[in-house]
């Protein structure tokens, strides 16, 4: 591990959470729910991401560096896990129960099939 790549993976990390931030108040703006919409989006994409990359990196052989600035690095500043665990504690203690199983189990399931999407994807793509 050099420094260099370390500062990418900072750097890309920055633009990931800054890119978040955006699209989360973007979302906000536009669809005015009580539901953390925009987190449940993020996350759901940034797994689709993540595993498009990863399938990618599978099929083409793309370096461990490449992997780390894009996987670690962008959509890890992208994706925020964290929050979407307080949204759905936060629905559960205003007694909103419901909400707060369709948001952790719901984001969970659909991290999980857009991850696989986007694995299967990017190994589809390295076939072609």
């Amino acid at each position: 591990m050099t420094a260099l790549l370390v500062l990418a993976v900072a750097a890309a990390g920055g633009v990931g959470a800054v890119a978040r931030f955006v699209l989360d108040g973007a979302l906000r703006s536009w669809l005015r729910v009580g539901f953390p919409i925009g987190t449940t989006i993020i996350n759901v994409t940034g797994s689709f991401l993540l595993g498009l990359v990863t399938g990618l990196a599978l099929a083409h052989g793309l370096p461990p560096e490449w992997r780390a600035v894009l996987g670690t690095g962008f959509l890890g500043g992208y994706t925020t896990f964290s929050t979407a665990s307080y949204e759905t504690v936060r629905l559960a203690q205003q007694r909103r129960y419901r909400a707060a199983l369709v948001n952790g189990v719901g984001m969970l399931v659909l991290a999980l099939a857009a991850a696989g999407l986007g694995l299967w994807l990017g190994q589809l793509a390295g076939q072609t």
